[in-house]
């Protein structure tokens, strides 16, 4: 039988949201929340952003991983991949001095722009989704996670304040890139609303920025200093062309 007095881990309260509790611990469960109202409360907000991220994004949550992302493929071997099908539905344009970027050097060859894109795009529907897990080192480590990111990815990797974009620091994670490892960052507003920043050594000139959307999906991308950076959101243009002027302007501050 279920010892009662047992506390309610923070575990145990996203269990509970995710309806992934034992039975057997439910009661205890409810019990912990009827007289713990600050509990009560996160699970409430857990389980409006949770109905807010599926409403947004739950068409692609149960699309099957992309093969360039599986664990057992994360090996030191010549890419080849086929962007065909993926760059087919790509549709891309420069972004003019209109919003304040210039070109600084010849344009992205087209298949470093789309395999990038593609890549960042892949990454941005398979984590946006999560609620548990999105991330591997959270926002609250901010320090630690641009160090270890730095260290693993090989440039100096900084996660941009956005709170001006009303977007907080979810945290980030290690993925693979396009010639090594790659870096991505994941924002997040207070209505549950997801961004990502994801970034890989590339050796495309600097560029002017870049458009492309897929699906329900909108990206910029861009290259400079030997890395290319690609924001991804929702399909709200406006939106991300702020919340992009306001990452480069922040790389271009500090050196990135």
């Amino acid at each position: 039988m279920t010892d009662r007095k047992i506390p309610v881990t923070e575990d145990e309260l996203h269990a509970y949201v995710d309806s992934e509790l034992p039975a057997e611990r439910r009661g205890d469960v409810e019990a912990w929340l009827a007289a713990h109202p600050e509990d009560a409360a996160r699970v409430r907000s857990w389980r409006t952003m949770a109905e807010a991220l599926h409403a947004r994004y739950g068409s692609v949550a149960d699309e099957t991983v992309p093969r360039r992302l599986e664990i057992e493929r994360l090996v030191r071997m010549p890419r080849k991949w086929v962007y065909g099908a993926i760059a087919a539905t790509l549709a891309a344009f420069v972004f003019g001095g209109g919003i304040g970027w210039m070109a600084r050097g010849a344009a992205a060859a087209p298949s470093a722009f789309q395999s990038f894109t593609a890549d960042a795009l892949d990454a941005h529907r398979l984590y946006v989704v999560e609620v548990r897990h999105p991330v591997e080192v959270p926002g609250s480590e901010r320090a630690h996670l641009q160090q270890w990111l730095t260290k693993r990815c090989g440039w100096e990797v900084r996660a941009p304040e956005l709170a001006a974009a009303g977007l907080k620091l979810v945290g980030g994670r290690l993925l693979p890139g396009p010639t090594g490892p790659a870096s991505f960052l994941m924002y997040e507003s207070a209505s549950g609303e997801r961004f990502t920043i994801y970034s890989a050594k590339s050796e495309t000139a600097a560029t002017q920025m870049l458009y492309a959307a897929q699906g329900k999906e909108e990206a910029l991308f861009w290259a400079d200093n030997g890395v290319a950076y690609v924001v991804s959101g929702g399909a709200d243009r406006g939106r991300l062309t702020q919340i992009g002027q306001a990452i480069y302007d922040q790389m271009e501050k500090t050196g990135g």
